[in-house]
């Protein structure tokens, strides 16, 4: 399973870079918003960073929109993603740029039939949204599961991004579902690596030592 951090901040790109666990990026225009600073700078830096896929999302409504951002967002570095939104014109925005060889991520996926859509459309990636479902009392890791044995079924090339992960059991549940990627906040990530027992260990461990040690001569 592939770990995208789903930040725009630079630090803390570095840091899941440098421990081995960030397989690429995730942003959206309120990530970069927080950032303070201009997307394409952000992604470019981002790039300088990290070698595997970057997302970047525009904000056109319309096909021709889309597209026009996307042939630009392509310029900025080989490794980018364009995020296009699950609608008819993104659809269309994706079947065409999917021609053009411009990788893509249908994101604001909240359904098994809308991810259907998408990858019969020809998207790259397409981005569920567990934890939004969850927020109105949906079962957001029911949709993975049942997105996935659809894609299974038929041999679909696309690739499910599990998005809005709010909880290490959103991913860990993506990974028993054999979901391709998950798309974790910083915040979450940092969760994954503790555990009272473990600290309690390293603790116990730690006081033996001291006390064996002390004894020995």
């Amino acid at each position: 399973m592939k770990f995208f951090l789903d930040t725009a901040e630079i630090e803390d790109i570095k840091k899941a870079v440098a421990l081995g666990i960030c397989d690429g990026i995730t942003t959206n225009p309120t990530l970069i918003m927080k950032s303070g600073r201009n997307q394409k700078d952000v992604i470019q830096e981002i790039a300088k960073i990290v070698s595997g896929p970057i997302s970047a999302e525009g904000i056109g409504d319309t096909t021709e929109e889309m597209v026009k951002e996307a042939e630009e967002f392509s310029t900025w570095a080989k490794n980018i993603v364009v995020k296009v939104p699950m609608t008819k014109e993104g659809l269309n925005a994706v079947r065409i740029l999917s021609k053009k060889g411009i990788k893509t991520n249908v994101t604001l996926v909240f359904s098994p039939s809308q991810a259907l859509l998408a990858a019969k459309a020809g998207a790259t990636y397409v981005s569920p949204f567990v934890g939004r479902l969850d927020d109105i009392k949906e079962d957001g890791m029911l949709v993975i599961s049942e997105i996935m044995q659809i894609f299974r079924n038929y041999g679909f090339a696309t690739e499910v991004i599990v998005a809005s992960v709010r909880s290490t059991k959103h991913v860990v549940e993506s990974a028993k579902l054999g979901a391709h990627i998950a798309t974790i906040p910083p915040k979450v990530l940092e969760i994954m690596w503790h555990h009272s027992l473990t600290d309690k260990g390293i603790q116990t461990f730690k006081e033996h030592y001291e006390k064996h040690k002390n004894t020995v001569k």
